[in-house]
């Protein structure tokens, strides 16, 4: 069944990527702040979320999506740590803006949360039920979004780590490989881990989650928790490129201004049970976008 579906932040990675896929089956209406980005016939809405807060509030009760898909954040966790009033403003209120509004009209919301609501200190995976304590402010702003939409039971929020995949903004896979393909070494931390998603499998996940009634909070990721450091050298094998210029490094010593937890690495367990969607370990992730560079030209 066909669904009205409203993305914020269709030029971003996950937006646009979610909204290749939706526009198959479903009714989008994409909105933008400056990146162009377009899509067959659908309709295109500019919006600076901050600046014209009103402005997004008008277009969801205009429009009444079934599904609002809340892809907008900073990137930086270190932009956040150094401006954090910049970052409560878009994380925090404009979510609760958005989210009361949606709550209104009956609007569910996507919405995409982050492993740094852990601390990092477990020596397993963390499930959604392992109680958050972030450490740096880019995980307290998603951690109070977080809190704010499932206030309403009928929204969804997910937490994902280093989503990547064939886009022209998917910043470490496209770091790796360019600089590999231009002979320059790189250093890549051996001491932060994650779980890496391919962008595909979230879009097609959150097409499961257009089509079933399910809700509540989930851990969107891929199956293979490993380094910075492990990636690109898978990176580089797949691609043949050379290995040597990848130099294992640790964060320790390094300057970063946001702490990052040392373990980011999340269980997938619940959503692939209750939604029935399987996310790629990390060598079929890689497969699938080697396979994509071959007919896509970024």
């Amino acid at each position: 069944m066909t669904k009205k579906i409203l993305i914020i932040g269709a030029s971003g990675l996950v937006g646009s990527t979610v909204a290749n896929y939706a526009s198959k089956n479903h009714d989008l209406h994409l909105v933008n702040n400056k990146t162009d980005f377009s899509l067959q016939n659908f309709p295109v809405s500019r919006i600076d979320l901050i600046k014209n807060r009103s402005g997004i509030l008008e277009l969801i009760k205009d429009y009444k999506p079934d599904f609002v898909v809340h892809a907008v954040a900073y990137p930086s966790v270190d932009f956040c740590e150094s401006n954090k009033q910049m970052a409560d403003v878009l994380h925090i209120k404009i979510t609760d803006d958005i989210a009361k509004t949606c709550s209104n009209i009956g609007s569910r919301i996507i919405y995409f949360s982050t492993d740094a609501v852990f601390d990092g200190k477990l020596s397993r995976k963390y499930t959604e039920n392992d109680l958050p304590n972030p450490i740096n402010h880019y995980g307290k702003t998603k951690l109070n979004a977080e809190k704010i939409l499932l206030e309403n039971d009928t929204n969804i929020v997910l937490r994902t780590t280093v989503i990547y995949g064939w886009h022209t903004k998917s910043r470490f896979t496209n770091w790796v490989l360019n600089s590999l393909k231009n002979s320059q070494k790189i250093h890549a931390f051996t001491d932060q881990l994650n779980t890496p998603t391919l962008v595909d499998d979230m879009a097609k996940a959150i097409l499961q989650i257009f089509t079933k009634d399910k809700f509540g909070l989930f851990n969107a990721v891929g199956a293979t928790c490993l380094s910075r450091y492990q990636f690109a050298l898978k990176l580089a094998d797949m691609f043949n490129l050379d290995k040597n210029l990848i130099i294992p490094t640790s964060s320790v010593g390094k300057k970063q201004i946001a702490p990052r937890p040392p373990n980011g690495c999340l269980d997938n367990s619940k959503i692939v049970n209750d939604i029935g969607f399987k996310f790629s370990d990390i060598d079929t992730g890689i497969d699938f976008i080697y396979n994509q560079s071959k007919t896509q030209i970024l």
